[in-house]
């Protein structure tokens, strides 16, 4: 005796295997229009970053970082929490001497929904516009109610310590 299978049983599995758009909301962001988000946030900080040590307003740099933020400089205890980036701006500018700089981002990783990566690298300019250091970065940015804002800041020079 042979069997058949049943017509809505055929009709269940192809409805399983086959992929499906119907869970897509047309109100929600793509993870592409995320990250573009973010990307687009990212360089905006960037582009005024600097700016708080040629003008020395810490205000500028402050407001790049979220309150729960640590900044991990090399060869120093991190820096975390609301104060954090007042004490890194007031050794930077005053200890240091730093007065501008750059940043060249080589890579954003994540969905752009929480938090995102950036990689780079970045230069430190003094007082006559000489460079005086470069490095690389990895900074671990975080989606707030006040924007993207630094959560994670960790970098490292790559001259070799005198």
């Amino acid at each position: 005796m042979k069997r058949h299978t049943p017509l809505f049983l055929i009709a269940l599995i192809g409805t399983i295997l086959l992929p499906s758009t119907a869970c897509e909301t047309s109100t929600a962001a793509r993870p592409t229009e995320n990250l573009d988000e973010a990307t687009k946030a990212i360089a905006e900080s960037n582009a005024i970053y600097f700016q708080a040590f040629a003008q020395g307003d810490s205000s500028i740099f402050i407001d790049r970082y979220a309150e729960d933020c640590c900044i991990m400089a090399p060869d120093a205890a991190p820096l975390c929490g609301p104060i954090a980036p007042l004490e890194f701006f007031r050794i930077a500018y005053h200890e240091i001497g730093l007065r501008n700089g750059k940043f060249i981002t080589t890579a954003i990783y994540g969905d752009g929904l929480e938090f995102v990566t950036e990689e780079g690298r970045w230069q430190s300019f003094d007082g006559n516009g000489k460079e005086f250091d470069d490095g690389k970065f990895l900074v671990l940015w975080k989606k707030t109610p006040k924007g993207w804002k630094m959560f994670r800041d960790s970098f490292s020079s790559n001259r070799k310590k005198q």
